[in-house]
């Protein structure tokens, strides 16, 4: 318990001091801010105009899906806040032999590496999507179920779980590669399968993509099975998946990147 109250004063003290910085430009903090929610804009007035033209897409209705997206934009806003940044400046510690700095520290590794910034500008997006899934929810008549609730939110942690194993297992290459432009080009595809339903994955030659990407590696899974546990139907062989797979990876990811660190060259060597 005190190692947890430790780190969560260190994680307090990052956050302190990325908003100190962030507010330091403060017009280009708004800037971002606005790019963000002009994005969740467009992206909504794309789906209403999809769905003047039809009233089902892939089995989900219009707030169905209204819903989905804005599972699908809240959990991208908790991975691009808090770890996404981090992430994705991992190997430039690498190439500069910064890293070496972080190894120093008696602290995990890992914990210092991809939380030691947060991007406040996208934080909005985290709420932002809450409230286009709120909005669903009411245009559904949703009545209040606690345990249906619950039960979303272990999904939705289990799906922002994955998410991050996927990146921390894509930033650990950066050890063996130093440059891993290529590695994030992977991370944007993960994140397109994130965006739409599995449903759209039944044709004859979009199964087997759709097949290996739930249950290989399971990136369709991260929004689609909390999203669908909430508006539409509980498939409880899919859920326990879900929350065995996030284990499963967190675990799996977290030795590839003690690996990496042991083949990690620091600048002195």
């Amino acid at each position: 318990m005190r190692a947890l109250l430790h780190y969560a004063r260190v994680w307090l003290a990052f956050a302190r001091f990325g908003l100190m910085r962030e507010l330091s430009f403060r017009g280009n903090f708004l800037i971002k801010v606005s790019v963000e929610i002009l994005w969740l804009a467009i992206l909504l007035i794309f789906y209403d105009m999809v769905f003047t033209h039809t009233r089902v897409v892939a089995e989900w209705s219009r707030d169905e899906y209204l819903f989905f997206v804005g599972c699908y934009y809240a959990l991208g806003g908790v991975i691009e806040t808090f770890f996404l940044i981090n992430c994705s400046e991992f190997s430039e510690l690498v190439r500069t032999g910064d890293l070496d700095f972080y190894l120093l520290l008696p602290a995990n590794e890992q914990f210092l590496i991809t939380t030691r910034d947060l991007d406040w500008a996208t934080l909005p997006n985290i709420f932002l999507g809450a409230g286009v899934s709120i909005v669903a929810l009411v245009r559904l008549g949703w009545p209040v179920e606690l345990g249906r609730l619950l039960l979303f939110l272990i999904l939705f942690g289990c799906g922002v779980a994955l998410a991050y194993s996927f990146l921390v297992i894509l930033t650990a290459a950066s050890v063996w590669l130093v440059r891993n432009q290529s590695l994030y080009e992977v991370w944007w595809l993960f994140t397109t399968f994130m965006r739409y339903p599995r449903e759209i994955f039944t044709g004859r030659w979009a199964y087997p993509i759709g097949w290996f990407f739930s249950f290989v590696v399971p990136v369709i899974i991260v929004t689609n099975v909390p999203a669908r546990m909430m508006v539409k139907a509980l498939e409880p062989e899919l859920a326990v998946y879900t929350v065995l797979a996030s284990v499963v990876l967190v675990a799996i990811s977290g030795k590839i990147f003690r690996l990496s660190l042991q083949h990690y060259r620091s600048a002195s060597s």
